[in-house]
């Protein structure tokens, strides 16, 4: 292996063993409205101007309303219709503008949630490890951005309308000083409005996130209190109640710290807009009594001066979204985004095409994330090509999780696992993953009709009956297919119309023909696919799998077997025999049952308990 692979696969480590930071606020809102632009150009660009465009009309209300006060007290009949047209003309185009503005965002913010919705859901998948999706606080930055993303799209919008809210600012300012420069200053008693609008989410954001572990015990326990699955256990054990008032607790320490943060944001706002209060009733008495202004003048200040009220209470209101969904969101979007660039990164070789020499963990450890105690310890293994190898031991020996770090949903703590002279951290997860196959006993249940419950197991070949026929009959779930009511076009899922339920083992069987689904992949696992199965039907399709194997010589197909039931894997080629994250025994059937050691007498006991 090269020194730079090496050096790849160490930085790699060292990047998943920590949380990377939430990227800056600003570069991260920056990568969301590039992303908004690339989903819908011209509507982005369209909504923008009409928020611009509209705000103009708007703002130059008090100036007509001062033209009209002037004409009247001046007796300018003709300043009066002017001034009384261009406030017709300005509230109509402001309605106008407003409706045609609300149409235009409502299709740009339709289109960009599904765009936005599908780039979270599909950086989530691209990650090459699911490690991400068991560490705690990982787990709770994804918990609120899973609901930011709900309400990301109104960014822009929130975006465009603050562009707005500051022009007709500008606008307001700018007829103020027309009366005296000194009126602009009424711009100055709104800063701490605005400075409080900025941070206050960040507070309230803050004590959300610390929240969040609460938060999501309060939707788990809820989940398990009404929905189907937990059903049964929940009313044969009588917890109902303890689940309902669990979830309050858990829900009272997520609000509670909340609450107190919007409290004390609450009480600051006040203050800050009593300020801004005290200065508009300062420019009013400036202007009547030191200026000695006219009536218009006057007028125009009252009404510039509520106006820009509103503007500044519109703009904080949409600075304070922004800063709160917005920007916290493009940041743990844009964190999203690193991270899975980071996991993903350093991909120097392809998947092979066929194995030579085989599979090897040399000196594997790993313990799962937040855990303290191994779970793989100092693991050496050799898994030569064109064999059949069964993996066996007791329920928590590490058997699963050592399938799971040859597919790749996890790296090693420490050594490598190789692939011929291959070191699998640098080959494309999704290329390995493609040579791959089988099926696992922490399966899913796919509730589409059987056909496409099967079918997606080799997505290419999705809708070919054929071949989703022969899947099943490599399973031998032909007698769940035959029991089905419309056969292949059966809908599964009870809570689907027509749709019917099956038992756990029939569920099962789908899933392992959903793995038979790719021809000849270079590995195929069976990792306790049939628990939900007697012995003598496992030991029937063990045998069954174990021959079909041997067709897959030529490419050095590796066919691997777990099970917690010694009796069925004896057609192996190698048995390794795994017992407290170790290695105790590794050879075939005879050769372990002469050895006299924990496989034979394990092996004795079971075969005996069937006997």
């Amino acid at each position: 292996m090269s020194s730079t692979s090496a050096m790849a696969a160490a930085d790699l480590k060292a990047r998943n063993d920590m949380i990377p930071e939430l990227p800056a606020a600003w570069p991260a809102m920056w990568r969301a409205m590039k992303r908004g632009y690339q989903a819908e150009p011209g509507l982005i660009s369209i909504a923008f101007g009409l928020s611009l465009l509209s705000a103009l009309p708007d703002a130059l209300i008090a100036l007509w309303l001062k033209f009209i006060a002037d004409g009247i007290l001046g007796d300018d009949r003709t300043l009066v219709i002017i001034a009384a047209l261009g406030l017709a003309m300005s509230a109509a185009a402001t309605w106008f503008l407003r409706v045609f503005s609300d149409r235009t965002q409502r299709r740009f913010r339709d289109r960009v949630t599904i765009a936005l919705e599908a780039h979270v859901a599909r950086l989530q998948a691209s990650v090459a490890t699911v490690a991400h999706q068991e560490h705690p606080e990982i787990l709770d930055r994804l918990s609120v951005l899973r609901d930011q993303v709900f309400v990301l799209d109104h960014m822009y919008m929130s975006l465009f309308s603050t562009c707005g809210w500051i022009l007709r600012l500008g606008v307001t300012i700018a007829l103020l000083m027309s009366i005296h420069p000194a009126l602009a200053l009424l711009a100055a008693f709104a800063i701490p409005t605005v400075l409080t609008a900025s941070w206050r989410p960040a507070v309230e954001r803050d004590a959300e996130e610390r929240g969040a572990p609460f938060n999501r015990m309060a939707r788990h326990l809820f989940t398990t209190a009404t929905t189907q699955a937990p059903g049964k256990e929940v009313r044969v054990t009588g917890i109902g109640d303890l689940l309902v008032r669990r979830r309050r607790a858990a829900w009272e320490q997520y609000f509670g710290p909340i609450e107190s943060a919007r409290l004390a944001t609450a009480l600051w706002s006040a203050l800050a807009w009593t300020i801004f209060g005290i200065g508009y009733i300062g420019a009013v008495v400036f202007v009547a009594s030191v200026l000695d202004s006219t009536p218009g003048a006057v007028l125009l200040v009252l009404a510039a001066g509520a106006r820009l009220s509103a503007y500044i209470g519109a703009t904080v209101g949409e600075i304070g979204f922004l800063r709160g969904i917005w920007m916290d969101g493009s940041r743990r979007m844009a964190w999203l985004e690193d991270y899975a660039a980071a996991v993903n990164e350093h991909v120097e070789a392809p998947a092979p095409e066929k194995l030579h020499q085989g599979i090897r963990f040399d000196s594997v450890d790993f313990t799962y994330p937040g855990g303290t105690q191994k779970v793989l310890d100092n693991i050496n293994l050799t898994l030569p090509a064109g064999s059949v190898v069964a993996v066996v031991g007791e329920n928590g020996a590490g058997k699963s999780t050592l399938i799971k770090l040859l597919c790749r949903m996890y790296q090693p703590e420490r050594g490598r696992i190789w692939i011929d002279q291959t070191d699998l951290r640098t080959v494309s997860a999704e290329q390995w993953r493609a040579r791959l196959a089988g099926a696992f006993q922490d399966f899913f249940r796919f509730e589409y009709n059987t056909q496409r419950s099967v079918g997606v197991g080799d997505i290419d070949r999705l809708d070919d009956e054929p071949s989703v026929t022969a899947a099943i009959e490599r399973a031998g779930a032909d007698d769940v297919v035959q029991a089905l009511i419309a056969g292949l076009e059966t809908q599964l899922g009870p809570t689907w119309p027509e749709g019917v339920d099956l038992s756990v083992g029939q569920w099962q069987k789908i899933a392992l023909a959903r793995g038979f689904m790719r021809n000849r992949p270079l590995v195929l696992v069976l990792d306790e696919p049939t628990a939900a199965l007697d012995a003598e039907t496992e030991h029937a399709l063990f045998e069954r799998y174990a021959a079909t194997a041997k067709t897959g010589l030529a490419e050095g197909r590796i066919t691997i077997l777990v099970s917690h039931r010694f009796s069925t894997v004896r057609m192996a080629d190698l048995i390794v025999v795994m017992d407290g994250a170790r290695i105790a025994e590794v050879g075939d059937h005879d050769t372990l049952m002469k050895a006299d050691g924990q496989y034979a007498q394990l092996y004795n006991i079971q075969a005996n308990a069937y006997r």
